[in-house]
C-alpha cells in the first residue's frame, strides 16, 4: 500500500488556521491528495502569523499544510466560483471552516453540493455550532476561557492560563478527521457520504474528561491546582536541588517504591500516606515530607533512582527536550520532507504496514494553481497525484 489506505481519495481544503488544516493534512498523510483553496492575494492567515518565519512562509503554517496542492481562488469572482463549485462536485471530501451559512451563499453548502455529489463527505468546523452559536467566533483562546479549560489551569492563588499550545483546535482538528474517516467507512459500504459537523467547543468538553464528569456528578465545578492531580497524590511537581521533578504515582505500590527511593521507607506504612485517599486528604504534609530528601539531589539523579524503581517520574524540561528524548527512545519523532526543507513532527501513529506517504514541503500560496485549474476545466484530465509523487515542486 505505497500509496497510503486513502490514495485515491481527493480533498477539497477549504479551510484555514488550525484545526481544519490539521485534519486535511492527516488525510494527506494516509495518501488523499488534498487541494487547499486559498484567498488570492492573502491565503490562509497563518501564513502571515510570524514571527518564526520560514523560508517560504511562516512555521506556523508549514506546521499544518505539508504535503497539499495549493490554489487561489476568488469566491466573488465567477470564473473562480465556477472552479471551486467543480472541485467540490468532484471530491471525495471536503472540509471548510467558513461561518455558518456563508459557503451556501456561494452555492458550496452541503445541501447544494451533494445534490449532485451524493457520495461526498463534507466536514464542517466551527466554533459554537451551527445553531445559536454561529455568530460567535470561534478562537481557540477564546474557547479555552469560555469553554472552562483556563479555570481548570494555572496556579490555584494565580489567574486563569491557557494551554502552551491552541489545544483546543488540535483536539478539533483530531475529532474532525476521525469523523471523516467514519464517514469514508460508511461511504464505502452504503456508497452515500454524510455531513460531519465538530465545534470547538464541544470537542474541549469532550476533552475534559474526569474534570466534566466530577462537574456532571457532583455539581461542583474544578477548580485551578497548579501541576497538582485533583484524585491523585503524589502526582505533581516537587522540588528538588536543581528544579522541579514531576513525579505520578498512580497507585499504593508506586508510592512504597518512591519511599523507599528516597530513603524514607516509612512514609508508605503512615496511615497519613498509606492510601492514595490518605495522600490526597494530607497532601500538603506529604510534599513536605518528599521534597525534604529530594532536595539532597538534583532532578537527573532522582530521575534515574525512581524510573529504575518502575515509579514514574521526569524533569520539567523544554520542547527541544522532548525531541531529544523521543529520538533517544528511537521513536523518530520528526519528518524529513522529500526534496529538502525542514523537517516537522511526524504522523504520530506507527503502522506495521506502509501507510503513511512521504512528507511534500508545505505548498507556496498558489504554487499549484495552474494545473489545479487545467485540471478542473478539464473532465478527461488525469487524476492529481499526491504531492510527495513530485518533489521538488
Amino acid at each position: 500500500m505505497s500509496g497510503g489506505p486513502l490514495e485515491g481519495i481527493l480533498v477539497a481544503d477549504f479551510s484555514r488556521v488550525l484545526a481544519g488544516p490539521l485534519c486535511t493534512m492527516t488525510l494527506a498523510d494516509l495518501g488523499a491528495t488534498v487541494v487547499k483553496v486559498e484567498r488570492a492575494g492573502t491565503g490562509d492567515d497563518t501564513r502571515s502569523w510570524g514571527p518564526p518565519w520560514s523560508a517560504g512562509s511562516t512555521t506556523y503554517f508549514e506546521s499544518v499544510n505539508r504535503s497539499k496542492l495549493s490554489v487561489a481562488l476568488d469566491l466573488s469572482d465567477s470564473g473562480d466560483l465556477a472552479l471551486a463549485r467543480e472541485l467540490a462536485r468532484r471530491a471525495d471530501v471536503l472540509v471548510e471552516n467558513f461561518k455558518p451559512g456563508a459557503l451556501d451563499r456561494h452555492g458550496l453548502g452541503y445541501d447544494q453540493v451533494s445534490a449532485g455529489n451524493p457520495g461526498l463527505v463534507y466536514c464542517s468546523v466551527t466554533g459554537f455550532g451551527a445553531g445559536a452559536g454561529a455568530d460567535l467566533l470561534g478562537y481557540d483562546f477564546v474557547v479555552q476561557a469560555v469553554g472552562g479549560l483556563m479555570s481548570i489551569t494555572g496556579d490555584a492563588d494565580g489567574e486563569p492560563t491557557k494551554a502552551g499550545v491552541a489545544l483546543v483546535d488540535v483536539l478539533t482538528g483530531k475529532d474532525a478527521t476521525v469523523g471523516v474517516l467514519a464517514a469514508l467507512a460508511g461511504r464505502a459500504r452504503t456508497g452515500r457520504g454524510c455531513r460531519v459537523e465538530v465545534n470547538l467547543l464541544s470537542s474541549l468538553l469532550g476533552a475534559l474528561v474526569n474534570q466534566a464528569q466530577s462537574f456532571l456528578e457532583t455539581g461542583r465545578p474544578p477548580g485551578r491546582m497548579g501541576n497538582r492531580h485533583p484524585s491523585i497524590a503524589p502526582y505533581e511537581t516537587l522540588r528538588c536541588r536543581d528544579g522541579l521533578l514531576a513525579v505520578a504515582c498512580g497507585n499504593d505500590g508506586q508510592f512504597a517504591r518512591m519511599a523507599a527511593v528516597l530513603g524514607a521507607p516509612g512514609l508508605a506504612a503512615d496511615e497519613r500516606f498509606a492510601t492514595n485517599a490518605a495522600r490526597v486528604a494530607h497532601r500538603e504534609e506529604l510534599v513536605a515530607a518528599l521534597e525534604e530528601p529530594l532536595a539532597a539531589e538534583d532532578c537527573a539523579v532522582w530521575q534515574e533512582r525512581l524510573t529504575a524503581a518502575a515509579v514514574p517520574a521526569g524533569r520539567v524540561g523544554t520542547v527541544a527536550d522532548g525531541f531529544a528524548l523521543a529520538e533517544r527512545l528511537g521513536l523518530d519523532p520528526t519528518t524529513a520532507p522529500a526534496g529538502g526543507g525542514t523537517a516537522a513532527p511526524r504522523h504520530p501513529a506507527a503502522y506495521s504496514t506502509a501507510m503513511v506517504c512521504p512528507a511534500a514541503p508545505p505548498p507556496g500560496l498558489g504554487a499549484d494553481g495552474e494545473r489545479v485549474r487545467a485540471w478542473l476545466a478539464d473532465p478527461q484530465c488525469p487524476a492529481l497525484p499526491h504531492p510527495s509523487r513530485e518533489v521538488p515542486r
